[in-house]
């Protein structure tokens, strides 16, 4: 009666091992092969003396995948038996080539690597013989066990289990034991056919050398060679977009080198990702760069984009829509609360200045978001300052359109290494999404993962990689596409001695004078300071939701009147006619406020948090009071003094 092992009740494994411990040699006919399985069974052929009748031979089956299955047998033809010399060749190499896979996946451990080094010694000295059976797919899973034994030489195992970790040891296999005459012997007959035909292929050798040229080769590498393989990996992404992307036939000499180079990868970035950050610093043409991807999507899927950008550029970006026939929509980003929800589909967005969007909270940012992720577009992020305040400015942009729960591929590994996976699994994210990485301080996490999505290059990054040197005045300079030069300027920081006194005649050190000083330190500013207004009852006259603001309005008035005085100086030294813009807006919103108090109306008040303390381009110039936040004036207001 034969025994069953199922890897439940009766594991096969231990059966294996204990009949291998008494045998001189041993067949072995499966359909899979992991090398690192081999581990289990390593040692108990390494007492085998090795060559004919001394060894360990292993016949591995061709399985096709099942959809290959089915197709060949849904053919309306019959194959011509057999194969060729140049097919075999060819599978040959295809499986070499899958074995070198298997070593490439999972974490390297000590013991994988000492079985590995065992096994290639096994094969180079004949202990294990390895042929590939390439005939026609053979999915037979028989284990033949040859023993000194007069009453029983040779145990066959047969079922299910390929020479795998999982096949040998986990559940849902079925495999019996076959001792009784002549069924053992006829097992043996048949595997000798299948050996011996002429095409089951010798592939002994070549699975010593994938193992020794794989990180489990007795010999050390150099470092160098390990940095090249790891700048090979790292690099993938890049070459994949320098090698699939082509630039529209009418930006052929009208971009750099560098600027070709990332046009390229960011378009490989935004195709597969749904997004991409081009976050060259300031100078380098990111504009023109940005116009160019966009041609590429126009011309090739037919996408027009929806161009988001600060009201100042807006004219700009319209002269580029028009210059490069990109079919384009240029909108403020100050209006996309009003415009975006009764705008067609745009499959590809950009928004310039994207780093003004830190804020998730704000309607402008849930305007954009909701526009993108509704219609599902692409996005091109332009900023050359994406990370200001923290790492969450980077989360912010990415969050315009990839979704929380959008799988990225990796996690953020110093994380959980510095908190401990118990920790990490406490804060109840996914683990690869971008809301696992907003929990990460640690730069490396955010490297990692902006590798994917972001193409930033600096200027001493371009003059290193892509200039040219100049030996006569020892400079760098780039080519113009007239052949002429175009030199780096040097940067060269010097101090500049500005004597600030009365006496001094010089137009900047009028700025710091006492009467500027003490003119601007006077402002009173009496929108920003209400709280100095407000009757003596008014805490008994708010409404129940207006206490809380009464309460802002008492902390927040003294720093906002502080931070309104020195902004304006900043805008004073800024030049004249920006001071002057920034003066005419001040005394509109004032004559808003005047009329809002003569005709009892709501006064705008905007919100009274932390946000206003600091400058956050967020909102542009104009757009104070954009808050939905008002207070009923004359019920428990004072009217203001006089206004300065």
């Amino acid at each position: 009666m034969p025994r069953i092992f199922d890897n439940i009740e009766q594991p096969l494994l231990p059966a294996l091992q204990h009949t291998l411990a008494t045998a001189t040699h041993a067949d072995f006919c499966v359909g899979f092969f992991n090398l690192r399985g081999w581990r289990t069974l390593a040692d108990s052929v390494e007492r085998f003396g090795g060559g004919e009748g001394q060894c360990c031979r292993l016949l591995i089956g061709m399985n096709e995948t099942p959809d290959a299955e089915l197709r060949a047998g849904l053919r309306t033809l019959d194959a011509v038996d057999g194969i060729d010399l140049q097919r075999a060749a060819a599978l040959k190499r295809q499986v070499a080539e899958q074995f070198r896979a298997q070593l490439m996946l999972g974490a390297p451990t000590n013991s994988d690597e000492q079985t590995l080094r065992q096994l290639a010694n096994q094969l180079r000295t004949g202990k294990v013989v390895v042929r590939l059976h390439l005939r026609y797919s053979l999915h037979a899973k028989l284990y033949l066990l040859y023993r000194p034994d007069f009453n029983n030489p040779i145990t066959a195992f047969l079922g299910s289990s390929n020479l795998t970790m999982a096949g040998l040891r986990q559940q849902g296999e079925l495999n019996v034991d076959v001792l009784e005459h002549p069924a053992p012997q006829t097992l043996q007959t048949w595997f000798n056919d299948r050996w011996n035909d002429r095409w089951s292929l010798d592939i002994s050798s070549d699975l010593a050398t994938v193992i020794d040229e794989s990180w489990a080769r007795e010999a050390v590498l150099p470092p160098y060679l390990v940095y090249l393989k790891m700048v090979y990996h790292l690099s993938q992404e890049a070459r994949t977009g320098l090698s699939a992307w082509t630039l529209p036939h009418d930006f052929h000499g009208k971009l750099f080198p560098f600027q070709e180079a990332a046009v390229k990868i960011a378009a490989h970035h935004l195709n597969k990702r749904g997004g991409v950050l081009l976050g060259d610093v300031v100078g380098l043409g990111k504009t023109l760069m940005a116009t160019a991807i966009a041609r590429i999507f126009k011309d090739d899927r037919s996408w027009q984009p929806l161009i988001i950008c600060p009201k100042n550029l807006v004219t700009m970006w319209e002269s580029y829509n028009e210059t490069w026939e990109l079919g384009a929509k240029v909108v403020s980003v100050s209006v996309v609360q009003r415009v975006l929800p009764q705008l067609r589909r745009f499959r590809l967005v950009i928004i310039d200045e994207s780093h003004t969007l830190r804020n998730r909270e704000s309607k402008r940012y849930r305007a954009i978001q909701t526009y993108i992720q509704d219609n599902n577009s692409h996005v091109m992020l332009l900023s050359a300052t994406p990370y200001n305040k923290s790492y969450l400015d980077l989360g912010a942009q990415l969050g315009l359109f990839v979704r929380d729960e959008t799988d990225l591929g990796m996690r953020p590994e110093l994380l959980i290494r510095a908190i401990g996976n118990a920790a990490f699994r406490r804060l109840q994210v996914p683990p690869r999404s971008l809301r696992a990485f907003e929990h990460s301080t640690f730069s490396d996490d955010w490297r990692e993962l902006m590798r994917l999505y972001m193409v930033r290059r600096t200027r001493s990054f371009i003059k290193e990689h892509y200039a040219e040197h100049d030996p006569l005045n020892d400079r760098t300079f780039l080519h113009l596409a007239d052949a002429s030069r175009f030199y780096f300027p040097e940067r060269v920081p010097r101090t500049v001695h500005i004597p600030l006194d009365a006496a001094t005649p010089d137009q900047y050190s009028r700025l710091y004078g006492a009467d500027v000083v003490q003119t601007i330190n006077e402002l009173r500013l009496p929108r920003y300071g209400l709280a100095n207004y407000l009757k003596a009852n008014a805490a008994k006259l708010a409404h129940e939701t207006e206490k809380p603001i009464l309460d802002n309005l008492g902390r927040a008035g003294k720093r906002l009147m502080g931070f309104s005085r020195t902004n304006l100086f900043k805008r004073l030294e800024s030049g004249g006619n920006v001071f002057l813009l920034s003066l005419q807006r001040h005394i509109i919103r004032n004559y808003i406020f005047l009329h809002a108090l003569k005709h009892d109306l709501p006064l705008p008040i905007g919100t009274q948090d932390a946000d206003l303390l600091t400058f956050d381009s967020d909102l542009d110039a104009d757009s104070e009071g954009d808050a939905k936040l008002f207070l009923r004036p004359r019920t428990w207001y004072g009217l203001p003094q006089q206004t300065r």
